[in-house]
């Protein structure tokens, strides 16, 4: 699979959990803004998957975070793992 097959899919993850009402707003915001950072292709593949692993990484670790979305973050940062 290409890294940008893998981006795409990543991106719909990230629009799962934006789109998830159950989720706090700060997150689903955070959500966004990722997958903002990840189709900007004006940086290098390498700094955009690093720079969107952290963020998730601070999403993740948030206390108000449901199981579920924790998660799918996890999900979406193993598959970020495989760009890298």
């Amino acid at each position: 699979m290409s890294a940008d097959e893998n981006i795409e899919q990543i991106c719909a993850g990230l629009d799962m959990l934006h789109e998830d009402n159950s989720i706090p707003r700060n997150i689903r915001r955070g959500a966004e803004e990722i997958k903002y950072i990840l189709q900007n292709e004006t940086d290098p593949l390498d700094v955009r998957v690093a720079t969107a692993t952290s963020r998730l990484d601070e999403l993740a670790n948030d206390p108000n975070i449901p199981l579920h979305g924790r998660t799918l973050i996890w999900n979406i940062m193993s598959r970020l793992e495989e760009i890298a």
